[in-house]
């Protein structure tokens, strides 16, 4: 059994795939180590309603881009499936599945590494890690004092409305997920409580197209980290809340304010039966709203430079405003059975005992290369631009990546001075 390669990969989601394409074009020899199974966040992570922000064409994999009949539509969560699916049949990846890798350390005994799994140790003399960065679920300590009578889920084991109890739902943060959620169930007929977090909101169409399309027009998605205002604080920003539901629309949580949703501040503390709200509800609105009009007032900046023909839309008009606040709530006298805490994750590279990472445990890289000779990272928010992580900029980065790869095996057979001692003595 041969357990070396030249390059071994941690992780077969897109990112991994993505960089098995390339290596494989270039005749690399490699390995996927991945723990689950293909698809496996997006199948068992996700609520049932769940669907992509971004429009279809924008799935744009290595070798792979969409081909439905559906290209400004949004995949739902099965389709997506089926095409990260489709995509390891195309090319047939050499993918080991249900295979953990424990351990990634620096081989003492070649200039290389070796990785310990759960079928065994392996070496490589090249490394990707293609795990993304969402890998531990993030609840606050504060859940500690809800009773046991309450149900709690993060949003990755959130399902469908069905399975939660027939009460009262309080929703902790308006990122992407709590805002897709809060509607999921609101929509259902549940009373949602939503806390409003600080996450901005972006339009979903304006003047005549999807703001995806005006923003790839823009060339906003080939903007690297290096040049985006605020640089590699980028990386920790709240995603805009949109959605892709029902063929693509905003969320404004004033209108689901005016249909029922109640809509408190940030959550501040648990004290008996008493949930504590900050005074910022307007605040997050206000703030959610003026990044929603920066946009469309940048896109109307390049019309005109461009003199391009485009309907024009009224300016937004806010259709509900918080009044003066009770900053609590009885969570019994408000009936609430559930709890989904939308607050995000933490990344957790324990597992690689090598040089690389700050004091908060972020890989430092320049565009997916660290300083530790032969280790990558790939599919992390914002690695190089904001498609980094996602369908539409991972084609880019795991061919950077690849190059960078084959540079390094160059200079490795070079530095094998024996080759080069008989090369020039002709023997």
């Amino acid at each position: 059994m041969n357990n070396h390669y030249s390059v071994a990969i941690v992780g077969g989601g897109q990112a991994g795939l993505s960089m098995s394409y390339c290596l494989k074009e270039k005749g690399i020899d490699h390995i996927i180590f991945e723990k689950n199974q293909i698809g496996y966040a997006w199948r068992a992570k996700r609520w049932d309603s769940f669907c992509l922000v971004t429009p279809n064409w924008q799935c744009q994999l290595p070798g792979y881009s969409y081909t439905g009949n559906d290209p400004q539509g949004f995949m739902q969560k099965e389709e997506i499936v089926q095409y990260i699916e489709a995509y390891a049949q195309s090319f047939n990846p050499p993918l080991k599945e249900d295979v953990e890798v424990l351990s990634v350390r620096k081989s003492d005994e070649q200039n290389g590494f070796e990785l310990i799994t759960s079928i065994g140790d392996y070496t490589a003399d090249q490394v990707v890690i293609a795990t993304g960065s969402y890998h531990q679920p993030k609840i606050p300590k504060i859940a500690a004092r809800f009773p046991e009578s309450i149900i709690q889920l993060h949003s990755s084991e959130y399902r469908n409305p069905e399975s939660l109890p027939d009460k009262s739902i309080l929703v902790v943060g308006t990122g992407q997920s709590g805002c897709q959620i809060a509607e999921d169930l609101h929509l259902a007929g549940k009373q949602v409580h939503l806390c409003v977090g600080s996450a901005p909101r972006s339009p979903r169409r304006y003047r005549g197209k999807d703001v995806v399309e005006w923003l790839d027009q823009m060339g906003y998605y080939d903007l690297s980290i290096n040049e985006h205002p605020q640089k590699e604080k980028v990386r920790n920003k709240a995603n805009h809340y949109v959605t892709g539901r029902d063929g693509g629309r905003e969320i404004d949580l004033r209108q689901f304010a005016i249909e029922g949703m109640q809509l408190h501040g940030r959550l501040k503390n648990i004290s008996d039966y008493q949930l504590e709200f900050w005074d910022d509800l307007g605040e997050n609105l206000d703030y959610a709203d003026s990044v929603a009009e920066s946009i469309k007032k940048t896109i109307d900046g390049f019309i005109e430079k461009h003199q391009i023909q485009a309907p024009t839309e009224p300016i937004y008009q806010p259709v509900w405003q918080p009044e003066p606040q009770n900053l609590s709530l009885d969570y019994q006298e408000a009936n609430i059975g559930a709890v989904i805490w939308c607050t995000g994750y933490h990344s957790d590279f324990s597992w690689i005992d090598l040089p690389v990472f700050d004091g908060k445990g972020y890989p430092g890289h320049k565009r997916g290369v660290t300083d530790v000779w032969g280790l990558y990272f790939l599919g992390l928010p914002w690695l190089y631009t904001w498609g980094s992580g996602r369908f539409s900029g991972i084609a880019r980065d795991a061919s950077y990546l690849a190059d960078c790869i084959i540079s390094r095996k160059k200079v490795s057979y070079s530095s094998d001075w024996s080759i080069v001692n008989e090369f020039l003595l002709g023997s």
